[in-house]
């Protein structure tokens, strides 16, 4: 297979793979209860069995979030620009709007562009952010979105963006960053909560391209991302630099001794866009010949697991390819084999119906 193709194959199912990791825990709010649960080193394998949910109608399956809804429906989106020849972000937009009805159980007329809003699996309510609902509403109802929010409801949904801009290079690399910040702040307004999502768009694109990507690669990536932040953003100086300060930071933690855990607690819980991304930048270069390493570092934590591990897999996705992470957590992974096709559809740059 096309190495790119399996990149961006990688980053999708790895998304998808730390989110359902992390769902389980995303509410248990200390190591130590999800030690509780789960045993000394945490939540290591997929749970299948979703005690956690009062819906198990999908058990023998391990579901996924918000954050990969989401994530599909931006990649819906972004080929729906394509196919009808509209604004990008206007497009991606109106996916979300798909996006939230399903999750209110209404039906539109007007938004009917998404084939996969009608997947059973993407009708279910899977804990959307308060801000992402409130948001898609405001819209909905012909009202622009008023917030200050840098929830990381914005990070958490973007890696279609550079993923598809990156094949042939059909897309700048500073023009998808622009694009990833501005579908964030769609529902995001705050600064950091689209700031971030520029930030992640620079570093995945870069990995997914790389023939041969390398820890200290990835590091001059992050850098190389945090210049062209300030020149993209530099109305919001405060704000640019808060995020490369946390970066830094991350980067810093690599070496110093101490356990995952003790790391990420230096960094935040994650529930932020700058929090969520420095966490997963933090796990994707402390275990980057390690995926399952990774995702266990990643949801471990007493925040945001189910963001933190997405992220985290869709950037270490895309430089391990598909084909390299553990078949065990493929196996049970819901809707495995759809997001496979939107991965695929991406890297064609074409909508095809399952």
């Amino acid at each position: 297979m096309n190495t790119l193709q399996d990149r961006i194959r990688g980053s999708l199912i790895g998304g998808a793979i730390g989110d359902a990791l992390g769902y389980p825990v995303e509410f248990i709010y200390s190591f130590e209860e999800i030690q509780k649960h789960y045993g000394e080193r945490g939540i290591t394998r997929l749970d299948t069995k979703q005690h956690w949910l009062e819906d198990a109608e999908q058990a023998g399956k391990a579901v996924v979030s918000d954050d990969t809804q989401m994530t599909l429906f931006t990649a819906n989106g972004l080929l729906n620009a394509k196919r009808q020849k509209s604004n990008m972000k206007y497009s991606i937009c109106r996916a979300y709007i798909e996006w939230y009805l399903t999750q209110v159980g209404k039906w539109s007329n007007k938004y009917k562009d998404c084939w996969i809003a009608r997947i059973p699996e993407l009708n279910k309510r899977r804990a959307p952010g308060n801000t992402c609902m409130s948001s898609l509403y405001a819209i909905y109802s012909g009202r622009e979105p008023m917030n200050n929010s840098k929830g990381c409801g914005g990070v958490m949904r973007i890696a279609p963006i550079p993923l598809y801009a990156v094949v042939d290079n059909r897309m700048d690399i500073i023009d998808a960053d622009k694009l990833a910040g501005d579908a964030a702040e769609i529902t995001h307004q705050h600064p950091l909560g689209f700031i971030s999502a520029a930030l992640m768009s620079h570093v995945i694109y870069r990995l997914a391209c790389d023939d041969e990507p390398t820890r200290d690669g990835m590091k001059d990536y992050i850098q190389e991302g945090i210049i062209e932040i300030r020149r993209l953003y530099d109305g919001y100086h405060n704000d640019v630099e808060r995020m490369a300060e946390l970066v830094e930071q991350a980067i810093f933690l690599l070496n110093n001794g101490k356990t995952d855990l003790e790391n990420i607690g230096q960094l935040g819980e994650g529930w932020t866009g700058e929090e969520a991304l420095a966490i997963a930048l933090f796990c994707a270069l402390k275990h980057f010949d390690s995926f399952e390493d990774a995702m266990i570092a990643a949801v471990n934590h007493g925040g945001d697991s189910d963001s933190t591990g997405a992220v985290t897999g869709n950037i270490l996705g895309a430089v391990v390819g598909y084909g390299a992470i553990p078949q065990f957590y493929k196996d049970d992974l819901e809707m495995h084999d759809l997001i496979l096709h939107m991965a695929d559809d991406l890297y064609r740059g074409e909508v095809a119906k399952m």
